[in-house]
């Protein structure tokens, strides 16, 4: 991610008909919130107070300041007392950061003792709310709602899931994708329109010609491969197997070497995601299998076969995720025995390594596609747990998201002639119910594994997208 000190900004509603002494406890209770939110340690990012907004001039500058303060991400909003929404209409409509809802109340409890009408004025937030979300509702905003009391951990752990959507959302309007070569030919799922990904999406996507990228490759010193394959002994087991020891080594090498100068290639140039395809490697040795492993460890992006759409993809979620747990996957074989119904993910070398649950051994072996020399690839198990799998679709009416809730495990048996990293999960729907669906919605082949993204913060991501969600369940 960019080297961006980000922050929120918090805004309560209010109105002048209260009277100076309201006003001023409205702000008091809303520093209180902030400051407990920032002391909470749940969120990763700061929340700073900014007003209490009572006019619609107020509200517009603030929204106006809001979208032209780079480190400013979102914008989270407190109705504390009745706020008139037709303030809200212009400087919402202004906004173009990602807006929360925090539909909240200063105290968790009804004081039964003491309240009073002076207590009912300043705290209409149940009233306030409804006035605040119709608004947006008729604006067609896609602002996100947490509701619950303030200090409850779980309501901070819906803003803080918040904030990362919205740190992701940000930043895909600087994600940029090369692509080494074309799309594979002959291939639908794997084509999109470039223009409407930028428009969309945020995602620049550029054409290069693979011998651009074997220039860089070739130019990397032989000390550079010696201080990776060094790095590479410390974090993972070498297993040279079979193979001579110098074909073995030359191999890993190799794949060290791409890994460096693809690196190098997309950081000189701005980039942070890229595809390649296995029908263009005029100029290269081997197919980048460990190279991508350890690029995608790293956190850029990668679409195999030309997939740009799988590119941007993989980099959005990872920045979401804090690139934990999140990784390119590929629905590759099944298990269709009663009982056992699962789909094996994985792809010929670049399944992300983000999702080992054991050490990766680093291996070589034949690739039998490509015609191009034995490459190294990391050879792992993946996770367990609920995950979520999406796919990005590109159709006449637009992008598409589709996705399903997933429950990971490891394979039931050892896999011994199978030299890959292996992932099995199963939809919640159950396989052949979750497999009809999406092929009946068009979802594709590539997809993102996450263990770490709900489905709640898929959603809000694609909402602010404004790009159609399916979910299937």
């Amino acid at each position: 991610m960019r080297n961006v000190d980000y922050k929120f900004w918090f805004v309560v509603g209010s109105q002048p008909l209260y009277g100076p002494e309201a006003l001023e406890a409205v702000e008091k209770d809303a520093k209180e919130i902030v400051a407990s939110l920032n002391e909470s340690g749940k969120l990763d990012y700061p929340v700073e107070f900014k007003l209490v907004a009572t006019t619609a001039d107020s509200i517009t500058k603030f929204m106006k300041e809001a979208n032209f303060t780079d480190e400013v991400a979102g914008v989270i909003t407190w109705m504390h007392t009745f706020s008139p929404a037709k303030n809200w209409i212009r400087g919402t409509q202004l906004l173009q950061k990602p807006l929360l809802h925090l539909a909240t109340q200063f105290l968790n409890n009804i004081p039964f003792d003491s309240i009073d009408m002076d207590y009912m004025n300043l705290n209409q937030s149940a009233h306030g709310d409804r006035e605040y979300a119709y608004i947006n509702s008729r604006l067609h905003i896609p602002a996100a709602s947490v509701y619950g009391w303030w200090g409850d951990e779980k309501v901070q752990k819906e803003i803080a899931d918040w904030q990362h959507v919205a740190i992701a959302y940000n930043e895909s309007f600087h994600i940029k994708i090369a692509r080494f070569g074309d799309t594979m030919r002959d291939v639908a799922v794997t084509e999109g329109d470039k223009v409407a990904a930028q428009i969309k999406l945020g995602w620049t996507v550029d054409y290069y010609p693979i011998n651009e990228l074997v220039d860089v490759i070739n130019g990397i010193s032989e000390e550079a491969i010696d201080e990776a394959y060094a790095d590479l002994e410390k974090k993972y087991d070498l297993v040279e197997g079979d193979n001579d020891h110098d074909k073995y080594v030359h191999s890993v090498r190799y794949q060290l070497r791409e890994y460096l100068g693809i690196k190098k290639f997309l950081d000189d140039n701005g980039y942070d995601a890229f595809t390649d395809n296995f029908q263009d490697l005029n100029g290269l040795e081997q197919l980048p299998g460990l190279a991508v492993q350890l690029l995608m460890i790293d956190g850029y992006g990668f679409g195999p076969e030309g997939d740009f759409k799988m590119a941007g993809l993989t980099r959005l979620l990872k920045i979401a995720a804090d690139n934990k747990q999140t990784a390119l996957m590929e629905d590759y074989t099944l298990d269709l025995r009663a009982g056992h119904e699962a789909i094996m993910g994985s792809h010929m070398l670049e399944v992300d390594p983000t999702l080992a649950s054991d050490k990766p051994r680093v291996e070589v072996h034949p690739l039998g596609i490509g015609g191009k020399d034995d490459p190294a690839r990391l050879v792992f198990t993946g996770a367990e747990g609920k995950g979520y799998d999406i796919t990005l679709s590109y159709f006449d009416d637009g992008y598409k998201f589709i996705g399903y809730p997933v429950d990971c495990k490891t394979p039931e048996a050892e896999m011994p002639k199978l030299p890959v990293a292996k992932q099995m999960w199963t939809p919640e729907v159950g396989l052949e119910e979750g497999a009809k669906q999406w092929m009946r919605y068009g979802g594709g082949h590539h997809t993102v594994l996450t263990l770490t993204l709900s489905e709640a913060q898929l959603k809000q991501l694609a909402d602010l997208f404004k790009v159609d969600f399916i979910s299937i369940k």
